[in-house]
């Protein structure tokens, strides 16, 4: 073995970078306390922090606090240690570190942090409503409020505190404020409704100033749920709530606020809704309604609105914005003669048009993810009409993009387009949450990176404010069971702390309200009765303990050990004394590849061991969360309730040698990740069990929701990692890469939502972008790349590559709370080229290849080692006594089988028993023919001329 050390420069620190919390900004943060978190940069080798010092000054320039050092390697989310802000108060924060050599580093920046309002005295403002009633069953027009006030002149400061029941769009004097849409997202609205804060300081002049704000339904007032769903979840009335608070050099300060003065109309936008798109009649807007010298006295006025103020709070999550633009790769006429537009890419957002047309010209988009026939194809979209209009005011170039409403989609059928529609007419516009991407992933294999591209835009999509399902039907719903599954993988993929901590709040509250049931999807637009299946309320477990397990942030589970110990306690009295959970509705292994497509409920596994093995699993989890909080009388408690539902399992579901009652893969994929088996004899003949189900199988996916993250870590799990690797490097129906040979550019929601002809999935349920089956791309991570966190937040790392599939090279990158970790390796010409990169203040420990027993440690810095390993081509030859799975899936083994079969006019009896026999050995296999004894010897003398494929 060669080694070798890289960056060894003893270089001081050379930057440090402040966060603070998860926040994306430090602007009207709704903690008073916040933690603090700094990244080290360094080029220095076995780097260690061992004391830092905070220093806290007003916003002009005065001490406000000092911690001198203290002494602690902690950097990740370290507590406030200073007074606690107040409303409004501003600060700048700034950190120095000391290293395990003693050397000092320089001050970081800077950091300005700035609370919002924290108390619900702070609040002048009301809610206000126009002054009319709007038809309640169908989208009305959407209300345009507007006021002007007086401004005088030197000022140095200006905050817009706001909110709405419905979405919002505020401007003043004509330009609109911040670049976020959608606002103020959707939450559990009645108990948790978020504001946001601007800097509007240059929007303002002195003199008069004008503010208007247009609402739309969106969640709260919106078409919610499938089979035509509801309107008026959370209410029937839209408002706004704004506060503007403007500061002067004097010291003075004035606010404006949403009362009984401000005036109300409607404009353009004649409907807006989620689901079925939004109506815009250019004909009627009003032409700077938003500026001051505006004429609105014809306009309606305002009437207040009731609302508690105590469920006003600061976001924790990023706001949704535009994030990218997606121009056409092609237009192009439909057998129909209707004109499509292909953007290339499955997408969650809107068009943008530019145009110019006559008067009164109206315009349609309609919106699909695929073609069926050369058509657009929209009954996928089920009740969802995700059908926009323009309507043309015919005074020059016009350019419009909806306001409320997104689609997902990548063709965009257009209908009335006056002349030549062109591809710098027409840009998609993505819109999603603004996380930051924080993990990558690529290999040598270009369908596999084409999969993992597929994965990260679907999570795109679905991760709008709330974790959805589907963005493009009459759903797009927070379902629970897809988020337990991907929460491994989107916490890899991008940072979403923010996101899921708040959508967890929201899972609390939506469960206590049904006493410790977890709804089927958060919020619960719902009803009671969708609430408490296994592997879908787990999420109230599963989702904190990974999001503690990657960030390292402890609080997330004091924040909701209520609510996993609420789901655990829920299941116990459902399992009762006989610790199984065998009764009420459940999903099960939803979407079972086996399931006819309008029952995709119909599954292979019982639905009793998918629900007993989660709740083992939830139990233990709370056990290891109590744990940690040092609650020890519930970490016994709820240890003992695992452990005495493990043993009711085994005895119920397991036979002495390992067999499971349900010889299914997922229900042995749960049981050997659970660690459900109560001996290692039992474990071993399990692995074995599943391997062979899978080479029955022809290494075809048979897992559905539950099985199918699970599945490659199970087979890993007892030697079976080639197995794994087939599995997924799998082209043909069903398989994860199937539909990428089909064109996917997202995940799909059955394995085959578009048939091998092309046609479309029968069942009503056939979305082309649900990210649940793509929660493999975690066990790629963490096998293929290799980079496992051992220690909560990355404070300690494993690289642990496993080569297989014909895959030569692999990186993968992830910028964990202490700075980027990456393992890359690659082999060349028989031997195993391994780099790693360990953050500042972190630990590693690296497993290479086939060494397992030969563990090193490093420290942080760059390191590489390269050792000599067998070439995918040479792993050694074939024989009779390899499996007949292995041989026939190889071209050259299997013209060798086949070429001495039919020699001795056998192929024709035995090629079909041969196909069925995939688990058995070929000596096995053939040994009834006749000569067998001559066949084998034939045989083995061509095989072993054939070198074997994949690993090192």
């Amino acid at each position: 073995m060669s080694y070798e050390q890289l960056s060894t420069s003893q270089s001081q620190v050379s930057r440090l970078i402040v966060r603070v919390e998860h926040y994306q900004s430090t602007l009207g943060i709704g903690n008073p306390c916040p933690r603090l978190s700094w990244i080290i940069e360094t080029n220095a080798t076995n780097w260690l922090q061992t004391a830092y010092e905070i220093e806290c000054y007003t916003k002009d320039g005065r001490v406000r606090g000092r911690t001198g050092w203290i002494h602690s390697p902690e950097s990740v989310l370290v507590p406030w240690p200073f007074e606690p802000l107040t409303s409004r108060e501003q600060v700048l924060v700034r950190v120095r570190v000391r290293d395990n050599k003693g050397d000092i580093s320089p001050w970081s920046e800077m950091l300005p942090i700035e609370a919002g309002l924290l108390k619900v005295g702070d609040w002048s403002a009301r809610f206000i409503t126009p002054d009319w009633d709007d038809d309640i069953l169908k989208p009305q027009p959407c209300p345009m409020l507007r006021h002007e006030f007086r401004v005088d002149n030197d000022v140095i400061q200006a905050r817009l505190y706001i909110t709405s029941l419905g979405v919002y769009e505020a401007q003043i004097n004509g330009v609109v404020v911040g670049d976020q849409v959608l606002a103020p997202g959707w939450t559990v609205y009645d108990r948790r409704l978020r504001y946001q804060t601007f800097d509007v300081t240059m929007h303002l002049r002195e003199g008069i100033n004008a503010i208007g704000v247009i609402l739309g339904d969106g969640w709260f007032r919106g078409r919610l749920g499938f089979g035509g769903g509801r309107r008026n979840i959370y209410g029937n009335r839209l408002a706004v709530l704004a506060q503007l608070e403007i500061t002067y050099r004097d010291g003075s300060t004035q606010q404006v606020c949403t009362d009984q003065t401000w005036r109300s109309t409607t404009g353009p936008i004649l409907a807006s809704d989620i689901y079925d798109g939004e109506i815009y009649d250019a004909r009627l807007e009003l032409p700077n309604w938003s500026k001051p010298g505006f004429a609105d006295h014809q306009w309606s006025g305002v009437r207040l609105l009731e609302w508690d103020f105590s469920t006003l709070v600061a976001p924790i999550s990023p706001p949704i914005r535009r994030i990218e633009m997606v121009l056409p790769v092609a237009i192009f006429s439909s057998p129909s003669g209707r004109t499509i537009v292909d953007f290339g890419q499955n997408l969650v957002g809107r068009v943008r048009l530019t145009v110019s047309g006559p008067p009164g010209q109206m315009i349609t988009v309609r919106h699909a993810e695929v073609l069926e026939g050369g058509e657009l194809s929209t009954r996928p979209l089920r009740f969802a009409a995700a059908t926009d209009r323009y309507i043309l005011r015919g005074d020059g170039t016009e350019v419009w993009e909806p306001r409320f409403t997104f689609h997902g989609f990548r063709y965009a059928e257009i209908d009335g387009w006056p002349g030549e529609l062109r591809t710098t007419d027409i840009v998609a516009v993505v819109i999603h949450s603004d996380m930051e991407r924080i993990g990558w992933f690529t290999c040598s294999d270009q369908l596999l990176n084409r999969f993992h591209e597929n994965v990260v835009w679907s999570m795109r999509g679905n991760f709008l404010d709330v974790p959805t399902d589907c963005p493009q039907r009459d759903e797009r719903l927070g379902w629970t069971g897809d988020i337990q599954v991907f929460a491994p993988t989107a916490v890899f993929l991008y940072d979403v702390a923010g996101l899921l901590q708040s959508w967890l709040i929201d899972l609390a509250i939506e469960q206590e309200k049904l006493g410790g049931a977890v709804p089927h999807v958060v919020p619960n637009v719902l009803g009671p009765s969708a609430a408490g299946a296994a592997a879908w309320g787990d999420a109230a477990t599963v989702v904190p303990w990974v999001l503690f397990q990657r960030y390292g942030d402890k609080r997330v589970l004091e924040t909701q050990y209520k609510s996993m110990r609420s789901w655990v306690d829920y299941i116990a009295t459902k399992a009762g004394h006989t610790y199984l959970w065998d009764r009420g509705f459940q999903f099960g292994d939803w979407l079972d590849p086996t399931a006819p497509p309008d029952k995709p409920g119909q599954a292979r596994t019982d639905k009793a061991i998918v629900a007993s093995a989660y709740f083992i699993f939830s139990a233990t989890l709370v056990a290891k969360a109590a744990h940690v909080l040092g609650y020890d009388a519930d970490a016994d408690f709820y240890a003992d309730l695992a452990h005495k539902a493990r043993f009711a399992f085994a005895k119920e579901y397991i036979t002495p040698a390992g067999r499971l009652m349900c010889d299914t893969e997922t229900a042995y994929a749960l049981a050997l990740v659970f660690d459900l088996f109560p001996t290692d004899t039992q474990r071993r003949y399990a692995g074995e069990r599943l391997a062979a189900l899978v080479r029955d199988s022809g290494y075809h996916i048979r897992t559905g929701f539950v099985g199918t993250p699970l599945i490659c870590d199970a087979l890993c799990s007892v030697g079976h990692c080639r197995v794994a690797y087939r599995l997924l490097m799998q082209r043909e129906c069903p398989s994860w890469l199937y539909p990428v040979t089909m064109g996917a550019t997202t995940i799909w929601e059955r394995w085959d939502s578009m048939l091998p002809d092309g046609s479309i999935n029968p069942g009503e349920m056939t979305s082309f972008n649900h990210y649940a089956l793509g929660a493999v791309a975690d066990w790629m991570h963490r096998t293929i790349g290799g980079l496992i966190p051992v220690e909560p937040g990355y404070r300690r790392i494993e690289f642990r590559p496993q080569p297989g599939g014909e895959i030569v090279y692999a990186r993968v990158s992830h910028r964990t709370p202490y700075g980027l970790a990456e393992c890359f390796w690659r082999i060349e010409e028989g031997v195993f080229y391994l780099r790693v990169v360990v953050p500042p203040n972190t630990t590693a420990q690296v497993f290479l290849p086939g060494r397992d027993d030969q563990p090193l440690d490093v420290g942080s810095g760059i390191w590489q080692w390269s050792i000599p390993c067998q070439d995918t081509a040479t792993r050694g030859s074939y024989t009779v006594d390899d499996l007949v799975d292995e041989i026939i899936d190889d071209e050259v083994a299997r013209e060798a089988v086949n070429q001495v079969l039919s020699q001795v006019d056998a192929w024709r009896l035995f090629g079909n028993l041969l196909l069925n026999e995939r688990s058995a050995s070929l000596r096995e296999a053939i040994q009834a023919l006749p000569n067998s004894e001559i066949v084998i010897e034939r045989l083995n003398a061509l095989l072993t001329r054939i070198p074997k494929k994949d690993g090192i």
